[in-house]
């Protein structure tokens, strides 16, 4: 049984600080939001966690391992490097989608994400030291098979952006409502799921589905750890098992339930 940790991180204000006191620069917004991303990677990363950009005002992370101290380490350092600030909603859950719809929620009882009066606020609870576990996490790890051979050598960089976006968006789509899973495009033909304890058969499930609606195929490892950062390990050692043996699923455990 998985107990995932989920951070939404939100830019406070941003919408109007972007164009006050005038419209500011694309380039300059883009510039910011990517720097802030790879801060905040590289400090939740440092604790074991993992961060996924979104929509970059507002981010998710998993952060099993880090409590809400850290979360306070963490926004102190953005607010003292940023001009912006953010707030931070922290949840729990047995699945991913619970435990971000408690973070969430935390943020927006504190106010509008455009709400200038609503600061650096930092809500809800850690997974206590006491019940962590080394199970805690779930995490796989998707990408494209062959996808330079298919894609990347044969048409341009648009196109080829299409095909593995139409498969990262029905993936995304079908864990989320079959699964209770969180999944996010994380670069190349990667794609990243924060899934509750699923079997097999389910990510065999979802592969199937994904080939079926975009004709796109997939492979996924998947991993479990107390952190993100252990279970995303273990996911890409599995990964690295499906590409080599051919079979479209691995996971890093064995698993007793039947996989038809």
């Amino acid at each position: 049984m998985t107990n995932t940790q989920v951070t939404h991180v939100q830019i406070d204000n941003y919408g109007p600080w972007t164009v006050t006191p005038e419209p500011r620069r694309e380039v300059d917004l883009q510039t910011l939001q990517s720097r802030l991303y790879a801060d905040l990677s590289q400090l939740v990363g440092n604790r074991g966690g993992y961060v996924f950009f979104t929509r970059f005002d507002n981010m998710v992370a998993v952060t099993n391992g880090l409590d809400m101290a850290d979360h306070g380490l963490i926004q102190e350092s953005v607010g003292n490097r940023y001009p912006v600030t953010m707030s931070l909603g922290v949840g729990t859950g047995r699945t991913p989608v619970a435990a971000l719809e408690a973070a969430t929620e935390g943020l927006q009882d504190a106010g509008s994400a455009q709400d200038e009066a609503r600061r650096e606020i930092l809500r809800g609870r850690a997974v206590e030291a006491d019940f962590r576990t080394g199970d805690d996490v779930q995490i796989a790890h998707f990408d494209v098979v062959d996808a330079t051979g298919k894609y990347t050598d044969r048409l341009n960089a648009f196109d080829t952006f299409v095909e593995i976006e139409q498969a990262y968006a029905e993936l995304m789509r079908y864990m989320r409502r079959t699964h209770d899973s969180l999944s996010f495009f994380v670069g190349g033909d990667n794609v990243i799921a924060v899934c509750p304890d699923l079997d097999v058969a389910a990510y065999r499930d979802a592969v199937e589905h994904v080939g079926e609606a975009v004709d796109v195929d997939l492979q996924v490892g998947a991993g479990r750890g107390e952190t993100a950062g252990e279970a995303g390990m273990a996911a890409k050692h599995a990964l690295e098992r499906s590409r080599t043996t051919g079979d479209a699923v691995q996971v890093g455990w064995v698993d007793p339930r039947p996989t038809d």
